[in-house]
């Protein structure tokens, strides 16, 4: 048993897209990438530059290039990316044409506020199970799902179909709730808990720390009021999503 922890979510879809030869970074860019052209498409935005579609997404438009060379679009010279086209090619990469069934584990402050995400929905993601140990809790609805009890896991795996797990217990319960999710053939985990799950090489395990990415902001800072912080080629990593 090993631990496979990341950063932001991209799923099982994104582990298909890495094995398929796009580099990891790459991938990880990719939802900031079908956001900002969901946005255009809202917008009646039909093409879309390198540079405009750069600027929407936050990134330097030389590596936005490199990235979507990956998936084989180069866009054409003089009138950009067909938004609708680019739309198909980074949600079949990334799974976000297909409705993937989620459970979340842990409905307290923050997975009730996962399960009343509405932004779920437009990224190919679908809340179809809500579990907790809590007996106030379970019974009880939030958006039409009802909380079932943490010991009829997978019976509740089983009938709600849930392709992907999300753990928000906390801390002491998380790795025996990633053992039993594991048992029962879940092979894709993101983990809000505040510890470092382990889990067999062929289960991808996704840790989301607010934490740790404050501290990160707070490094930034820190350098800020130290006067050093990073040239324009460094910032242009850091909104990338790169180390400085």
């Amino acid at each position: 048993m090993s631990p496979v922890e990341g950063a932001t979510p991209v799923a099982a879809a994104g582990a298909t897209a890495v094995a398929k030869g796009i580099p990891e970074a790459t991938v990880a860019r990719l939802p900031g990438y079908l956001r900002a052209l969901n946005h255009l498409s809202d917008n009646g935005v039909a093409t879309v530059s390198s540079g405009d579609l750069a600027d929407e997404a936050g990134v330097n438009p030389a590596q936005l290039r490199k990235d979507l060379s990956h998936l084989g679009s180069y866009g054409t010279r003089g009138v950009g990316y067909s938004v609708a086209y680019l739309r198909f090619q980074i949600g079949r990469e990334i799974g976000s044409a297909v409705d993937w069934p989620v459970i979340i584990i842990g409905v307290g402050n923050l997975g009730t506020a996962l399960a009343q995400n509405a932004d779920f929905g437009s990224r190919g993601f679908r809340v179809v199970a809500l579990v907790d140990t809590n007996s106030a809790l379970v019974g009880t609805e939030i958006d039409g799902l009802t909380i079932e009890h943490q010991d009829d896991l997978r019976r509740t795996l089983r009938d709600s179909g849930a392709r992907i797990a999300v753990i928000t217990t906390p801390p002491d319960s998380a790795q025996a709730v990633c053992d039993e999710l594991v048992a029962c053939g879940i092979t894709s985990i993101l983990n809000f808990a505040a510890t470092v799950l382990s889990a067999p090489h062929e289960v991808t395990v996704r840790k989301v720390d607010l934490g740790q990415e404050l501290q990160i902001l707070a490094y930034h800072e820190q350098r800020k009021l130290d006067g050093l912080w990073p040239a324009d080629d460094d910032v242009v990593a850091v909104v990338a999503g790169e180390a400085p």
